[in-house]
């Protein structure tokens, strides 16, 4: 009986760590159109793909023909160079805030593991700023139309992101907040 008693506690102290976090979503909605043009990054979670990058992060995004999203990622480097890699991102047709990143080549895209989850999960109406993220909670990046955020909206996409179970702990701030 103590056994049980000691394994319904356990479970219980464990339940509200669980309930706590909310799902990891996207928006409902993503106009491509609007969305497409240059995104500045104001934080992010450390990528290894992105050690080399200390200032002036972009992304731009621009809509091909093929139906697919070009994407040109750029940052100054320590050194003063500019560090610069193309790749694509593609929709979900079921989910439209979705979308999934690749940077390999062409011929490598028929590979499922080159693909990486790229989800929109807060948008301003305005699109003014975003932040993406996935499903895992391992990336995270707060995005802005402008190299700089005011501190309140800042502070308030951080605590969504805390709402849905991301740890920021770590959180690189690359852009001004003010």
């Amino acid at each position: 009986m103590r056994l049980l008693a000691l394994t319904l506690l356990l479970f219980a102290g464990l339940a509200p760590a669980a309930v706590r976090a909310q799902d990891v979503t996207s928006v409902p909605a993503l106009d491509l159109s609007r969305y497409a043009g240059e995104w500045h990054e104001i934080a992010r979670l450390p990528m290894y793909f992105q050690r080399q990058c200390r200032s002036e992060i972009t992304a731009q995004y621009t809509l091909r023909e093929d139906g697919l999203v070009g994407v040109r990622n750029r940052c100054k480097t320590d050194d003063g160079t500019h560090d610069v890699v193309d790749g694509v991102a593609r929709v979900d047709a079921r989910h439209p805030g979705r979308l999934e990143v690749r940077f390999a080549p062409d011929w490598l895209s028929w590979v499922p593991m080159v693909w990486a989850d790229y989800w929109v999960i807060a948008l301003d109406p305005g699109y003014q700023w975003a932040m993406v993220g996935e499903p895992d909670r391992d990336y995270l990046w707060i995005l802005s139309r402008t190299p700089q955020m005011e501190r309140a909206q800042f502070d308030a996409l951080k605590a969504q992101a805390e709402a849905m179970g991301y740890d920021l702990s770590d959180l690189v701030t690359s852009g001004t907040v003010r």
